[in-house]
């Protein structure tokens, strides 16, 4: 859709200056664009944003470390829509070309980003295509044949499928995104993505934007191997993650681990509710005893199928699903307006999954609440947790209140 709306102008989206704040305004950003960007009601730029934009609005390759709900998405999104605005292709364009290929290593993911950027585009030609595994391959395939590709949206297994079927060309990329890389790493998708960026047009003919939650060495190689001189962007998580989440640590043992879970859950009448653990079995037996226990509950984890994960975050996030209970992998950048509260059943072994889980709540500005349980197998992890985050966690023995009707039994 085309900016029709003529009445509208960028002098009705009154947003004041703020000193030490960016606004949108002053990045000179086409019309169509700030109209999307006031109809979402984006007033000033985050942290990554005001630092990110200015670099690669001027084209430039960018290395940045930041976490999901730093609002990373938009700042690459913007970028893309700013410069295809500006540099439109006049004449026929052949279908399953992209001109900016996104991606990312989760479905949950891909259609998050690929949701934000037609919100971007609502006032604009521009098309965004999403391609990802578990979903209806012809649909997608005719979906491709449609209309020439903008924006591309892509979990790695599923696009060199495409590649294969010589569905997609990726030799006009002009802007390539590897958002969460680390997890594209971690989850093994990275043969895939080395192929991926093989097929793209070398990195001094293409813009290249890598987003990780961490710089590990091989992070750090491989950022050097696909960008050309880019500027290194660091956005420490204790500024984006913990400002509007309550986080409290009951220490208990992990016989009553779960009576308190479950006295957490009713007493406070809590509904929307994400809760973490560190492994597929443990989960699976959340689910199956809050469900026996009359508690609505569901199970996103790596186990199970894509169909079923899907279904699972619709029920879930329309308030149809009480609890979710998760795994990291499963859990990381799930986008879930309204969830209040996230327990950490155990403590992660990597803080940084801390910081990625009560990120879950309190986005967007609204508050929320984090509980964590310690019990002797895991308090130990609590320091680095600390240090990891900059500052100290309540912790308090478990209300006496809160563990009644423990049988001693143990789910671990």
């Amino acid at each position: 859709m085309t900016d029709t709306n003529t009445s509208w102008d960028v002098e009705s989206f009154v947003v004041e200056p703020e000193e030490g704040k960016t606004r949108f305004h002053d990045l000179g950003l086409p019309k169509a664009l700030m109209h999307a960007i006031a109809d979402l009601g984006f007033r000033y730029a985050s942290p990554i944003q005001s630092e990110s934009l200015p670099i690669v609005l001027d084209g430039e390759d960018i290395v940045a470390k930041a976490q999901t709900g730093t609002g990373k998405t938009a700042a690459f999104l913007i970028s893309i829509i700013d410069t295809f605005l500006r540099e439109p292709i006049e004449g026929k364009r052949r279908t399953g070309t992209p001109r900016a290929l996104i991606l990312a290593p989760t479905r949950e993911l891909v259609v998050q980003i690929a949701k934000d950027a037609e919100n971007l585009c609502k006032y604009t030609r521009l098309s965004v295509v999403s391609i990802v595994g578990g979903m209806d391959y012809q649909k997608q395939r005719d979906d491709l044949r449609q209309v020439p590709c903008d924006i591309m949206v892509a979990t790695p297994g599923r696009l060199i499928d495409f590649l294969g079927q010589n569905e997609i060309n990726l030799r006009k990329i002009e802007v390539l995104v590897l958002d969460e890389a680390d997890r594209m790493l971690d989850m093994g998708f990275m043969p895939d993505v080395r192929r991926i960026v093989r097929a793209c047009p070398r990195k001094e003919l293409r813009q290249t934007l890598l987003f990780s939650a961490t710089f590990t060495p091989q992070i750090v190689e491989l950022s050097e191997r696909w960008t050309f001189e880019p500027t290194r962007i660091e956005i420490e998580p204790e500024h984006v993650t913990t400002e509007t989440v309550e986080q409290i640590v009951y220490i208990t043992t992990a016989e009553t681990k779960y009576q308190l879970l479950k006295n957490v859950i009713n007493t406070r009448d809590l509904h929307k509710v994400m809760v973490f653990a560190n492994r597929r079995d443990l989960c699976r037996d959340l689910v199956d005893r809050l469900i026996k226990d009359g508690i609505d509950a569901a199970l996103l984890s790596g186990e199970v199928p894509q169909r079923k994960r899907i279904q699972t975050l619709d029920r879930f996030k329309e308030g149809k699903t009480r609890i979710l209970v998760a795994t990291d992998v499963a859990g990381r950048g799930i986008h879930i307006d309204g969830v209040g509260h996230v327990i950490n059943y155990t403590l992660p072994e990597d803080p940084e999954d801390y910081v990625h889980r009560i990120g879950r709540t309190g986005r967007a500005g609204n508050e929320g609440t984090s509980i964590s349980f310690a019990c002797e197998d895991d308090s130990f992890l609590l320091p680095e947790i600390e240090e990891f985050i900059g500052r100290k966690l309540p912790c308090e023995q478990a209300p006496e209140s809160l563990l009644e009707g423990s049988n001693g039994e143990t789910v671990a």
